[in-house]
């Protein structure tokens, strides 16, 4: 295969993807297969070949993908309806003072929405923030912003939220690597594009809190009565710590700095996703669930409920491993990982353009990080990457497909709603902070990736 037809079989197989999901409204899962079934027959594969890498691609994705979206939406569900959310809020605006309470605010998003989907974070805390704006007559963006921020930015780069879970494992690089450089490089992102732009823009656009300032969904949790504030902090702690030491261990001990033994091989146990969100769940249930007086059999219609969204993501991650299982059996990976390597074009930036491009056009930040990692996976191969590098791979793919919320994305709806905004506010202020978020996200990977 030549270069410029390599080219066009991406180019028109994003295309494909697109005018699926656009114009004729099918479903991302659905798309992302007849996408990965089109590239395998016009890259010239055996129609028996194309099968068996849907299957493969499938099978060798949703292994580990399926296990830990699972088990941290069930974390996450655990942690909502309890009020862990709205407790951890409370006490860092006690802490800070009204003064810095957009600061709380960032810090705040910014550890919920580790276990936490973003736009329920969102909704749970959104009546705190009308409560804030209400008492020091300040502009809801002045409070809101930061905590948008704090939730975005820890939704796209820190797992085991299902976004960089699922391309970490397409990419395939330790969770451990992911956690760390996302805090790393995700904390001074979400300062610039939280407090920092909030403060800016919040002078320029005042947004009066509604009338209203109960959310609009029943709580399942007694307002007055939340959970203490280090018993959180601890419970969402647990399974990043653990991970993060399996993620140590296993590189002391592959570089003989410790030699293996039964305690090197428990650590790297506990510090399993699978293990240490296992962990997490039953920690999160107990303590915050059953000691607190919840039935067991509204715990269980609680974690079902948790299901719900996450198997949508975790089908559509399927659908991407598909894609880049049929690039690396076709052999496009390896012809287009050669063809990089004669470019100046850096891996980094590469994976960004991909990720912004499909976000962009069709809205989903999920679809636009598993379409870039099934593209950019086969090319990573042939680089050489170790772990921190791939990492930071993951983390240019979360930045990308952060770009320009706009108004084929329904988190842009969902804010302008909540903080009756027109398209136009919600344009000069959501959209603004997300393409700060990955202009920023892009500038930092790449300033980092020359330090691994």
């Amino acid at each position: 295969m030549t270069t410029p037809f390599l080219i066009f079989i991406v180019i028109s197989a994003v295309s494909l993807l697109l005018f699926m999901v656009l114009k004729l409204k099918v479903s991302a899962f659905i798309s992302l297969l007849i996408t990965a079934i089109y590239v395998g027959i016009i890259a010239g594969m055996p129609l028996k070949g194309v099968t068996q890498a849907i299957q493969d691609g499938m099978a060798g994705t949703l292994g580990f993908v399926a296990t830990v979206v699972g088990i941290g939406a069930i974390f996450g569900q655990m942690l909502e309806s309890s009020g862990g959310a709205e407790s951890l809020a409370h006490y860092l605006v006690k802490k800070f003072g009204t003064d810095k309470a957009s600061w709380a605010m960032m810090i705040t998003g910014f550890i919920v929405a580790i276990p936490v989907f973003l736009e329920v974070g969102f909704i749970i805390l959104v009546p705190m923030i009308y409560a804030l704006s209400r008492d020091s007559k300040r502009s809801l963006l002045y409070y809101g912003i930061p905590l948008l921020a704090g939730l975005a930015v820890t939704h796209s780069f820190i797992p085991p939220t299902p976004g960089p879970v699922a391309v970490a494992d397409i990419i395939g690089v330790e969770l451990g690597w992911v956690i760390l450089l996302g805090v790393i490089i995700g904390f001074p992102i979400a300062i610039i594009a939280g407090p920092i732009f909030g403060k800016y823009i919040s002078n320029k656009i005042y947004i009066a809190p509604p009338a209203d300032l109960v959310s609009t969904d029943e709580k399942t949790y007694d307002p007055n009565d939340l959970p203490p504030f280090r018993l959180i902090a601890i419970i969402v702690a647990i399974p990043l710590l653990l991970i993060l030491l399996n993620t140590f261990t296993s590189l002391a001990v592959s570089k003989e700095i410790v030699p293996q033994s039964i305690w090197t091989d428990i650590f790297e146990f506990l510090g399993h996703p699978f293990t240490a969100l296992i962990i997490a769940t039953l920690l999160a249930t107990y303590f915050l669930c059953v000691k607190r007086g919840m039935g067991k059999q509204t715990i269980l219609d609680l974690s079902t409920k948790a299901l719900g969204p996450a198997g949508i993501i975790i089908l559509i991650t399927g659908a991407g491993g598909v894609l880049k299982q049929v690039l690396v059996d076709s052999g496009i990976g390896k012809i287009l990982a050669e063809s990089m390597a004669s470019s100046a074009m850096p891996p980094i930036l590469l994976a960004w353009l991909l990720a912004a491009v499909v976000r962009v056009t069709q809205g989903s930040a999920t679809v636009a990080m598993i379409t870039a990692a099934g593209i950019i996976a086969p090319v990573l191969a042939e680089f050489g990457l170790n772990d921190p590098q791939r990492a930071l791979v993951v983390l240019a793919i979360a930045s990308g497909a952060t770009i320009l919320s706009h108004v084929n994305d329904s988190g842009f709806w969902l804010v302008g709603k909540y903080f009756g905004m027109n398209e136009k506010q919600t344009l000069q202020t959501w959209t603004v902070m997300e393409t700060i978020i990955a202009v920023c996200g892009l500038a930092f990977t790449l300033l980092a990736s020359l330090f691994f």
